[in-house]
């Protein structure tokens, strides 16, 4: 069993919304460190239909527990499955005082449906993949293609785990939880989408490749994105000194193995171009993991200009550029984005992460220096809080 680094402390009285992709280890997580908790599993055939049909039944089932057991913060996990639900949780925190961890794969069922969403009263997390910080014995080149899901990591087969995933949850339980009415057009999307990961996004040449149009496959990647199995990264720019900054997002799927199935793409190696992908994936994952685990309220984005000068991400509103490379010695004629950058923003800390054994500084002129930073003290350093 992985130690999990998320933090969820609930404070007496307060409730919590817990969203994170189906197969995180969400379930697994509440399950250890709310032992004493009632705990109500929706994904249980008899407890949705139970709970579904009469909604009010929690309400009854809760206030007839002892007032020791609702001293503990009651779960109720896939919380979106049954909307209706939040009714009666809304009620019982306001008249009973009685806290709630309130589980799910996505609020969008939830949003698009008008479900009460508690108005304020309870906070928000999110839950992601593992980090390499919580895997003994982490394997870089297991983690580009196995991905980051801890079943899916974990497996001797992760080809059938990963196919088991993409073919039950993306397509399937997308389409159960009415999100999606035309289950082949979104099984083409899903095929072609893949080859996007990393990519400016670009929803005509999308709709082009699986037949449908480009407002429904617009449609399809802001699904992805709520159900929080993708990230839209947005491109910076507070000033424009030089001309013609690139304005269009970028998109990446939320796991590296479920990007690497999708385009049938087998990892044999720490090098070549396919590899360097995936591991400029890796570092936003566990960007993205740091900042949401810590709620900092930050935005990674991602700079380039139309003559290809580019950075991978940048971080703190500006202050820090980190360009990828899995390159152990990478040359400066790979990095003019990063020195473009600093021309025109004059970042912190400007990085280079890189598979260097060693960190070192590299000062280009009387002006500009930059940090070479082997990607595990990269990592290092910004759960110690060094870059946020």
């Amino acid at each position: 069993m992985f130690k999990r680094l998320m933090k969820v402390d609930v404070p007496k009285g307060q409730s919590l919304f817990l969203w994170g992709a189906r197969n995180t280890g969400k379930s697994t997580y509440l399950r250890t460190q709310y032992l004493s908790s009632i705990y109500y599993d929706l994904l249980k055939s008899d407890v949705y239909a139970e709970l579904n049909i009469k909604p009010w039944l929690l309400r009854e089932q809760l206030l007839a527990e002892p007032k020791e057991k609702l001293s503990h913060p009651v779960i109720l996990d896939e919380v979106q499955k049954i909307p209706q639900l939040l009714d009666e949780v809304h009620w019982l925190i306001e008249n009973e005082g009685i806290s709630f961890i309130l589980c799910g794969s996505s609020a969008r069922k939830l949003k698009r449906g008008g479900a009460n969403l508690l108005a304020g009263r309870a906070w928000g997390y999110s839950f992601y993949p593992l980090v390499c910080k919580e895997i003994p014995d982490f394997e870089l080149l297991r983690a580009l293609n196995n991905g980051l899901l801890p079943i899916n990591y974990l497996s001797v087969q992760p080809e059938q785990s990963l196919r088991s995933y993409v073919g039950m949850y993306l397509k399937e339980e997308i389409q159960s939880e009415g999100f999606v009415r035309n289950l082949s057009g979104f099984s083409k999307f899903l095929d072609v989408v893949g080859f996007s990961n990393g990519e400016m996004v670009d929803y005509t040449n999308v709709a082009r490749d699986c037949g449908i149009d480009a407002k429904t496959v617009k449609s399809y990647y802001q699904i992805l994105v709520d159900t929080l199995i993708a990230y839209i990264i947005e491109p910076f720019s507070i000033k424009k000194k030089r001309e013609l900054i690139v304005a269009t997002p970028k998109f990446y799927l939320f796991d590296t193995g479920v990007a690497n199935f999708l385009t049938n793409k087998k990892i044999t190696s720490l090098t070549g171009f396919d590899a360097g992908n995936s591991f400029e994936h890796f570092i936003l994952m566990e960007i993205m993991a740091y900042i949401g685990m810590h709620g900092k309220n930050q935005q990674v984005k991602y700079w380039r200009t139309k003559n290809k000068l580019e950075v991978d991400f940048i971080l703190d509103q500006g202050n820090v550029a980190v360009e990828v490379k899995l390159s152990a010695d990478p040359q400066p004629k790979d990095l003019k984005g990063l020195f473009a950058f600093y021309q025109d923003y004059k970042p912190k800390h400007s990085l280079v992460v890189c598979n260097a054994n060693k960190k070192r500084v590299v000062k280009r002129d009387a002006e500009f220096s930059y940090e070479i930073l082997p990607w595990k003290q990269f990592i290092d350093n910004m759960w110690q809080g060094q870059y946020f």
